[in-house]
């Protein structure tokens, strides 16, 4: 292990095998946050054994976070050289680690998806497939290895690429003074992700018409004329609003439940198109 004086690679092996419980604790409201952070424990506890700061680290890292999980430990390396800086350098901002969490998030799905998702998997499988319906018992074998031991070792190596990569850079950029223009950025791009799943995961359909014949345009292509996808907006800023409010999100899922039940019910809304 470089650039560390207080993590060894057994430590970095605890992070490695914790990382495919992952999707265990997947859940709608933060997705991989738990599995995320459970990962990252045994690092966490080693870099601070004050419980303050441990605490603070937990916290940290409980905010929203997905990707796809086979390549989920190199944004973990980094986020422990991070953390590690963090822990040795005082004047070290630590919205800066969930800043490039978030802005590697996106992209790097981007790529596992098409990767694993998109190629191996549909390689595996016409391999194992074609044995299989020959009565071949190397069928399911070989679709299991065929796609396991890349995913495998790129969960392995990219943990460890990633803290290399995260402590050499950090010292780079600390060095020539542009954290801050990189925080600045990797906010923006965490920005731009989450407007860009309000319109792509958010549906708000009123499917209640206005006009006759050629003239006819529903409430939701009214809205979008004006602005795009400006309904599924105007209710994630309402559910953004409760939530500072101190609203408990199981309240906010009962009432998201309760709106859809009644408008379905009443005919204010209709299924998403």
């Amino acid at each position: 292990m470089k650039n560390s004086n207080i993590l060894t690679k057994k430590d970095m092996m605890r992070v490695f095998w914790r990382s495919f419980t992952i999707e265990w604790s997947w859940n709608y409201e933060r997705q991989m946050n738990l599995g995320y952070t459970y990962s990252l424990l045994p690092v966490l506890q080693k870099i601070y054994p004050q419980k303050d700061k441990f605490s603070q680290a937990i916290k940290r890292h409980m905010e929203f976070f997905n990707i796809t999980p086979w390549i989920s430990t190199f944004p973990m390396g980094i986020t422990i050289a991070m953390e590690e800086t963090n822990a040795r350098d005082d004047q070290f901002d630590p919205s800066t680690i969930n800043n490039i969490k978030i802005a590697l998030m996106g992209p790097l799905s981007g790529i596992g998806d098409s990767l694993f998702w998109g190629t191996l998997r549909v390689i595996a499988t016409g391999i194992g497939t074609s044995l299989a319906m020959k009565g071949n018992v190397l069928g399911p074998i070989l679709f299991l290895l065929i796609f396991n031991i890349p995913a495998i070792a790129v969960r392995y190596y990219g943990l460890f690429l990633g803290y290399n990569l995260g402590a050499d850079f950090i010292g780079n950029v600390q060095k020539s003074g542009l954290m801050e223009r990189l925080t600045y950025g990797a906010s923006v791009i965490g920005l731009a992700v989450v407007g860009a799943m309000t319109a792509t995961m958010v549906t708000v359909n009123m499917p209640f018409t206005i006009g006759s014949g050629d003239d006819e345009l529903t409430i939701s292509g009214l809205a979008d004329s004006v602005i795009p996808g400006i309904l599924p907006l105007a209710f994630t800023g309402f559910i953004y609003y409760l939530v500072k409010k101190g609203v408990k999100s199981y309240w906010i899922l009962l009432l998201i439940a309760v709106i859809g039940i009644f408008g379905a019910y009443t005919g204010i809304l209709g299924l998403g198109e």
